[in-house]
This record gives structure tokens, C-alpha cells and sequence, in this order.
């Protein structure tokens, strides 16, 4: 009877054996069982590691970091276990009983690390001599490793079902929602009140057996065993919400939600708003009827107990570093994962991405991004890259490509407030414009790049649905707040397409979040500030579907004045007719169908994943500081911009500019000077910033009565052309009541219309008419009386 085995009961596991080899694939992976793997499944592969290492055992070289680093987690490629012929057999029972395997795992690397310890001690290694090397061994006898499995195939969550539970999984998903930390308590501790006896109890499938009597022989009293928390045992927990993608979700169907657990080291690792791809067991629990009894519904719920977690998409920006203040990266717990990743599957990277260096996909990344900022017309190249399948607009694509980058946030340490404001460095973008100018269709292009964000659409908002809304927690039955769609854009971009057709009190909510970027809330007893440091790039159509050249901007674009003036760049994308322009622009379309080749000056376009990872590189390693020359250049354009408002004839003067757009050159002098990978903002990146504003200006806020630059049109919604004109009606309507309405009869509200129109050379604007008779009420200076058509003007005579 030698050859019977003892199994794990109801599985095929047999730990001695799982133990042997899984340590001694800890021992002897090599990256050439890998490349061989991935060559018989096709997988273009970028070297992992020099020609000449690929006899270096990969994990011997990961135990002696976490050693070096004091980690104690190992994240572990599944594919790897596939590579190994030897352990074929541990990577499907992996993935079939991970309760059983991954426990034995945890143990093997635990005996690794120690054995590896002493070899190195004998061998005489750095940092193992001696005393030193004792201490390094007793340490890591002390410590809990944890392996943490990754890089199983994705399903989607929809697809889980019953015949997955206990099974590893993996899954995909944007995060909604997460709790506080709850306390999972790991040990019970028991002290009886009579004798003072203790007893410690281990949670079992967590139940707590609560001691019904006293274990000590001679107490033996009945129900006096007391929990003492303070001397239990607790580990950290978190319940997280996913939610499919938007993408994902099947055509008329509401998306899916899978709760979460996570413990330990992966707690307070993913916010709402960031898209992960997690690895789990799939666990099913039953309802109770109620919590007091024992009887339980045959309707079960399920979760996943997560054991890896990992940023979803390399074809995504990064997200803004600056706006997590502990600075933890989904995927940067432990070792192994970030190496991995690296050279998982380059399916994703652009054809011939392996160099013949031997370099690692992420390190070549970065090399090629290096030499791509060294390119003298680099600017134009990005543009050009951004949404090539549109043709030309690239003034707007150049203001998109430097809100992508974004200015550097500030915090002023010696300002007023302990600490002063923190100044934005983010750029928010308005595209106004005719139907057909590929406005929505930038949008979808920004939001599949951008780090975290959402794409919503004017009617399809509400308020709360942008901002934060008060729900009840299912399992806590307590109010709790779910984030919106500006704070799940929290260090990303906010896409609102239909920006004009969204109510009053929708867009209202915007105001706070487009200056000082926070949501306040205050609803249900729940009080709080919520941070939303997003840029925001929307789109709108003009008041009749068409843009009226001869209306102000305010009258064209149905946008309250104050929202207006918090664009950084307001542009105007009109659809002239050229005949030539008209025939380049069917061709480059037609082209697009017929072959997917968008002409757009040559092959110059670089690929989107170099695009985001040129962009991401950026936002996280350069943060440009103004020079003396930038400032004085700062200075001087913006007088420059004030004195357009100067006019000499009449000499009254039109505000051409405010602090806010010397606050937007400054953003976008920053955003210039990062693209260009440069430390320090330079006289030629303000030059540039003015040119956008500039241009952006001259569109938005020119006023067609005098084609002259009046920046109130934006931020008042009345030009001073308009202004004038309203005092000189104002005042022909005082004369005519003084000379036609003697008596107190007054005069009828059509047939004043009407006479002032004789009198004038321009015709007189029944909106504009309105809005002087209101203000002359409001003053009491006359009196409206009568509705409709038989309204009558009255003067009011001064006491």
C-alpha cells in the first residue's frame, strides 16, 4: 500500500506533493520556459530579460527584493505555472480549489524565503554575515507571507455563475463605491467573570463558538464567559462595489454589480472611479430569514474574497498622482506584479516593440518616449495623433492635447488659511458649435485615453447624478453617499456631451466644481466637502441648432454668464462652406471608409498606446516651474490683452481680459512646458498659450455689432456695445412717456415698439425693449399695466 496518497477530502491536492512543487518551481523558473510558452501560443513577445539571463531563476531573484524590502506579498503569474511543465497540474487545481492551494503556496514560500536566507548566510552574501544574517532569519520566521496569484483569463462578471463557486476567477470593472475599514476579528478572547479563567477561540467560516460554560474543572459556571475585545485578534477588511464597464454592458441592459472583500495590505487600495481587474474566489453565502434564527432562504448571495489587484487598461492615462495624498498604485503591492506585467502579454504594445537590446517592455516604453520629446515638432506630432481619424481643427486638438497634460496643482504654504488655497492646474474646454463638426466624437476619443472619468450626456444628468447622491446601504441598512459622475472623475477628465441641453439646476452644480473643485453636499444629516479635481471638456450646441454670426456668443449659446467665463478655452467649431475645403474633407471621410488610413500629412501619427504613455509620463515626472522671463512674458501679454479694450475716440474702455485668463495662460504655459518634457516654463511655451487664448477669444467673445474683442459678453452676458445701446433706449422711452403720456393714460406696450422704431435708424429688439421697461419698473420710474396685447406702459411721476 506505498503508492496511496492523501488528498485534501473532495479534492485531487495532495499537500506534500503541491508543497514540493511549488517550491521547487520557486527554485527553478526560468524566463526561457516563458518565452518558449508564449512562442507555442503565438504571443509576440518582448525579452523578458537579457538574451544571455535567461538561465536566471526569476523568483529566487523576487524572494531576495522582498527580503531586501521587507514585502511580504509574492504576486504570481498563473501563466508561469503553465510554463513549468511540473506544475501544469498545481495551475489547474489553482484554479478549481485555491482555498486548499493557495494556503500551501503561502506556506512553500515561507520556507523558501528562509532556506534562500540560508544559503545566502553560508555563502556570505551582503547584509547576511554573521549576527546579521541570524536576526535576518529570526525576522522572516516571524513574518506571514501571502502569495498572490494573478494573470488568469478575464470573464466577464455577468458570466458567473454557480458552477464557478469556490473557483479563482478574475473579473474586470470601474469601482462605484467602498466602505470604511471593518474590523474582521481573526481570534476571540474569553475571560470568565467568576474565576477569571481565559480561552482563546479561533473564527471557524466566521462564526464565532462563544463557550457555553467555563472550560477550567473548577469553576465549570454556566454562561459567564465574557469577550474581551481589546485582547482579540482583528485584521482590516473592505467591502468594494464594481460595476461593469460601459463598454461591457450588452445593448438594453443595466449594468452589473459584484461586491468585493478585500483584507489586509489591499485595503484602501482602489477610490470609486478607477478601473481595475481583480482575481478572487467566488464565494456564495445563504440569506437568513432573520438574524436571530437558524433558518435560512434557499436564495444565496454571492462575492468575491480577493486575492489580486491590478489597474485595468495600459491603453489608459495614469491617473493624476497629485490628487492621492498616500501615493498607493493599484498593482504595487508586493513583488513580482510590476515586473510581470511587464512582460505578460505585449499583444497590446505596437508591432516590433521588443527591441534587440533585450530591454523590458516598460523600460523600452520609456526609451522610446525619451526620444520621441527630443523631436523639434513634437507638439504638431501629438496633435496630429490625437484623433486623427478627424480632419484639421487643430487649434482645438492642440487645446485638448494641453488639457490631457494639465498645469501643475499648487498649494501657496505661506497663504492666508493654514496653508493658503490650492490653485487648479486643471483646463476645462467648451466646444460650441454646428451639428456635424465632430464635437461628440472628440469626446469619445478623450474619454477611452483618459486616466479615470466618465462620459455623460446633458439630458441623461441630473444633479445629484453628477455630483453625489444619498442611498441606503442594502447590507447596513444606513444612509450612505454614492459618488457621482464628476467625483468618480476625481484626477481624470469629465466628458459632457449635449452640455447645453442639461437643466438649470444640473448645471448648476458645476460652478463649485470648475473653480474650486470640490462638491459640498449636504443632504439627510450627511454634511461633508467631497474632493473633484477633474478637468471637465464639454460640448454644446448653439440656440437653433445653428450658430447666428450676427448674435453675441451669449445670445448664440444658451449658458448662464458665470458658467461660461470658467472655460479656460471656449471654441467655436463652425461648418463654412468651401468648396475646396468641402471636396478635402469628403475624401479624407470617404478614405477612412474605404481604408482606415487618415491622411493627415504622413506617417507621422504615433501609435495611442505611445500617445497615453508619453502623456502619462509627463503628468507624473515633470512639473514645470515659471522662470523670470515666462513671468515677465506672463505679465506683459496680459496687459497686452487689457489694452485691446482701450479706445481713444470715445474714451470709454472694454474689459478684453480678467484674472482668469492669465490664471489659464499660466495652466497652459505649464501644460506646454510639460509636453515638451522641459522643467521649467519658458518665454516661447507663454508665447504659445497666448496664441490658444488668443485664438479661443477672438472666436467666443468678439461682439458682431462691432467686431471688436468684449470679454463682459462672456462674463456678463451684456457687451458695452449692448450696454450703451440699452441706456440710449432707455432714455428714448423716458422722453416718449414724458411727451405722449399726459394724463396718466400712457401708452400701449406695440405701439411704443413701434415708434421708437421710426425714430431710430436700427431697428429696435423686443427682447431688448422687455428687458429696459423691466429695470425701469424695478427703479419705479413706470408702470406696466394690463396683459398682452393690451399692455400699457405708464410713467410714474417723481414726488
Amino acid at each position: 500500500m506505498d503508492d496511496v496518497t492523501s488528498v485534501v477530502w473532495g479534492t485531487n491536492v495532495s499537500i506534500m506533493e503541491a508543497m514540493r512543487t511549488f517550491s521547487e518551481f520557486l527554485r527553478e523558473f526560468k524566463p526561457k520556459y516563458r518565452r518558449a510558452h508564449d512562442a507555442a501560443k503565438g504571443i509576440a513577445h518582448p525579452p523578458m530579460l537579457r538574451m544571455e539571463d535567461g538561465e536566471v531563476p526569476v523568483y529566487q531573484t523576487y524572494l531576495r527584493k522582498m527580503r531586501l524590502t521587507g514585502q511580504t506579498n509574492l504576486n504570481l503569474d498563473a501563466e508561469n505555472l503553465l510554463a513549468w511543465p511540473a506544475t501544469r497540474k498545481l495551475h489547474s487545481q489553482l484554479l478549481k480549489y485555491p482555498q486548499e492551494i493557495i494556503p500551501v503556496m503561502d506556506t512553500a514560500l515561507k520556507d523558501a524565503m528562509i532556506f534562500l536566507a540560508a544559503d545566502d548566510k553560508e555563502t556570505g552574501a551582503l547584509g547576511m554575515e554573521g549576527d546579521l544574517g541570524e536576526e535576518e532569519i529570526r525576522e522572516i520566521e516571524g513574518k506571514v507571507y501571502k502569495v498572490r496569484p494573478f494573470g488568469i483569463s478575464a470573464v466577464n462578471m455577468r458570466d458567473l455563475n454557480p458552477s464557478d463557486t469556490d473557483k479563482l476567477v478574475s473579473i474586470k470593472g470601474l469601482v462605484i463605491r467602498a466602505t470604511p475599514i471593518i474590523p474582521d476579528m481573526k481570534q476571540a478572547f474569553f475571560r470568565c467573570l467568576t474565576c477569571s479563567h481565559t480561552v482563546q477561540v479561533e473564527i471557524d467560516r466566521g462564526r464565532i463558538e462563544e463557550p457555553a460554560r467555563c472550560p477550567r474543572d473548577v469553576c465549570q459556571s454556566l454562561g459567564t464567559m465574557s469577550l474581551i475585545h481589546n485582547r482579540s485578534e482583528f485584521a482590516d477588511r473592505q467591502i468594494i462595489r464594481l460595476q461593469e464597464t460601459p463598454d461591457k454592458v450588452p445593448d438594453g441592459q443595466t449594468p452589473h454589480t459584484v461586491s468585493l472583500c478585500v483584507y489586509d495590505e489591499l485595503v484602501d487600495l482602489a477610490k470609486p472611479g478607477d478601473r481595475l481587474t481583480v482575481t478572487g474566489i467566488f464565494r456564495s453565502i445563504p440569506v437568513r430569514v432573520n438574524p436571530r434564527q437558524r433558518v435560512i432562504k434557499s436564495l444565496f448571495k454571492t462575492y468575491l474574497d480577493i486575492v489580486h489587484v491590478k489597474r485595468a487598461n495600459s491603453q489608459r492615462l495614469g491617473f493624476d498622482s497629485s490628487t492621492r495624498s498616500e501615493g498607493k498604485v493599484p498593482g504595487a503591492i508586493g513583488v513580482g506584479g510590476e515586473e510581470a506585467d511587464e512582460a505578460e502579454h505585449a499583444a497590446g504594445a505596437a508591432a516590433g516593440t521588443g527591441g534587440a537590446d533585450g530591454l523590458s517592455r516598460t523600460a523600452e516604453m520609456e526609451q522610446r518616449v525619451l526620444e520621441l520629446a527630443q523631436k523639434p515638432d513634437i507638439y504638431d506630432i501629438l496633435s496630429r495623433s490625437l484623433a486623427p481619424s478627424i480632419w484639421e481643427m487643430d487649434d482645438v486638438k492642440k487645446g485638448i492635447l494641453l488639457q490631457l497634460f494639465g498645469g501643475t496643482n499648487k498649494s501657496i504654504a505661506r497663504g492666508g488659511g493654514g496653508g493658503g488655497p490650492r490653485y487648479r492646474g486643471d483646463i476645462n474646454v467648451l466646444l460650441v458649435g454646428d451639428p456635424g463638426t465632430s464635437k461628440s466624437q472628440i469626446l469619445h476619443y478623450v474619454h477611452k485615453i483618459a486616466p479615470r472619468g466618465v462620459y455623460t450626456s446633458g439630458k441623461g444628468s441630473s444633479a445629484v447624478g453628477l455630483t453625489a447622491y444619498i442611498t441606503r446601504d442594502p447590507d447596513s441598512k444606513q444612509l450612505v453617499l454614492e459618488s457621482g459622475a464628476l467625483v468618480l472623475s476625481d484626477g481624470g477628465v469629465c466628458c459632457i456631451d449635449e452640455f447645453d441641453k442639461m437643466s438649470d439646476s444640473t448645471r448648476s452644480v458645476l460652478h463649485e466644481v470648475m473653480e474650486q473643485q470640490t462638491v459640498s453636499i449636504a443632504k439627510a444629516g450627511i454634511i461633508t466637502t467631497l474632493n473633484a479635481r477633474t478637468s471637465i471638456l464639454a460640448a454644446a450646441n448653439p440656440v437653433g441648432s445653428r450658430y447666428n454670426v450676427n448674435w453675441p456668443i451669449t445670445k448664440n449659446i444658451d449658458l448662464p454668464p458665470t458658467l461660461l467665463s470658467r472655460f479656460d478655452l471656449l471654441y467655436l467649431v463652425l461648418d463654412k462652406v468651401d468648396e475646396v475645403a468641402d471636396r478635402r474633407l469628403a475624401k479624407h471621410l470617404v478614405g477612412l471608409y474605404l481604408e482606415d488610413a487618415p491622411e493627415t500629412g504622413g506617417v507621422d501619427i504615433i501609435p495611442v498606446e505611445l500617445l497615453t504613455a508619453y502623456i502619462s509620463y509627463a503628468r507624473s515626472k515633470v512639473h514645470p516651474q515659471i522662470t523670470a522671463g515666462a513671468s515677465e512674458a506672463l505679465v506683459r501679454a496680459y496687459v497686452d490683452l487689457r489694452k485691446l479694450g482701450e479706445d481713444p475716440r470715445s474714451g470709454e474702455r472694454r474689459i478684453t481680459a480678467t484674472t482668469r485668463q492669465l490664471e489659464s495662460m499660466i495652466r497652459l504655459s505649464e501644460a506646454h512646458a510639460r509636453m515638451r518634457f522641459s522643467e521649467l516654463v519658458e518665454v516661447s511655451d507663454v508665447e504659445e498659450a497666448n496664441r490658444l487664448m488668443q485664438e479661443a477669444i477672438r472666436t467666443s467673445a468678439t461682439d458682431p455689432r462691432t467686431g471688436l474683442i468684449d470679454m463682459e459678453l462672456i462674463n456678463t452676458g451684456v457687451g458695452q456695445q449692448q450696454r450703451r445701446m440699452q441706456g440710449d433706449l432707455r432714455r428714448a422711452v423716458l422722453q416718449l412717456l414724458d411727451a405722449q403720456g399726459g394724463g396718466g393714460r400712457g401708452v400701449r406696450w406695440t405701439e411704443a415698439i413701434r415708434m421708437l422704431g421710426q425714430q431710430s435708424s436700427v431697428q429696435v429688439d423686443a427682447t431688448e425693449f422687455a428687458d429696459v421697461i423691466r429695470t425701469l419698473e424695478t427703479e419705479g420710474q413706470v408702470k406696466v399695466v394690463g396683459d398682452r396685447e393690451r399692455r400699457t406702459i405708464r410713467r410714474i411721476a417723481a414726488e
